[in-house]
């Protein structure tokens, strides 16, 4: 196999796994850093993957640690690894954070069907949860849509390590901000 395919293969998973709730990649690791600068990581879903663009979208409540943690420092790295294909995706990027009521936010609320939607209605993520008879009851006019927010990854480097019998293929790619390979390699698994 050669560089550019094996490039393409990687992010054409990636993009599949957008699509599909069953595929390997659908579920990542989004690594951040916290205030007190300790590494913390936590599983995300992909939501879109544009491969030419190399940017990655996920979810979340805006009251989750995470989106403190970006808004401080923007620069995360994805993990994923998908044993049916024995591949392992290392992303590094940047990551741009679009709360509610922006354009990108008020589109991706739009999309999510409704029992997505029910689980920005609850507490703040990480929070204790309180007896069944303190839980307020969401009113009709209560939507979650102003906890929700987008989180876009540019990727600027990948790290594909494909797993085999006899040799494992790793190479490592950098992107700038466009998109388009700026420099790439065979290396050391």
């Amino acid at each position: 196999m050669d560089l550019k395919t094996f490039e393409i293969a990687c992010w054409a998973v990636l993009t599949e796994a957008a699509a599909d709730p069953q595929a390997g990649f659908r579920y990542l690791t989004l690594a951040t850093v916290d205030a007190a600068q300790r590494p913390q990581a936590r599983t995300v879903v992909l939501r879109e993957c544009h491969d030419v663009r190399r940017t990655l979208t996920f979810y979340t409540d805006v009251r989750s640690p995470k989106w403190q943690e970006m808004a401080a420092n923007p620069q995360v790295t994805v993990l994923g690894y998908c044993h049916q294909r024995r591949l392992q995706l290392r992303l590094a990027g940047r990551v741009a954070c679009y709360a509610a009521g922006s354009d990108v936010a008020r589109a991706a609320w739009r999309a999510l069907p409704q029992h997505t939607r029910q689980t920005y209605i609850a507490g703040p993520p990480g929070e204790a949860l309180a007896p069944a008879h303190e839980t307020p009851v969401a009113t009709a006019a209560e939507t979650g849509e102003s906890r929700f927010g987008v989180m876009i990854v540019q990727v600027n480097m990948l790290d594909a390590y494909q797993l085999q019998r006899n040799e494992n293929p790793r190479a490592l790619f950098h992107y700038p901000a466009h998109g388009e390979r700026q420099e790439s390699g065979w290396i050391n698994p």
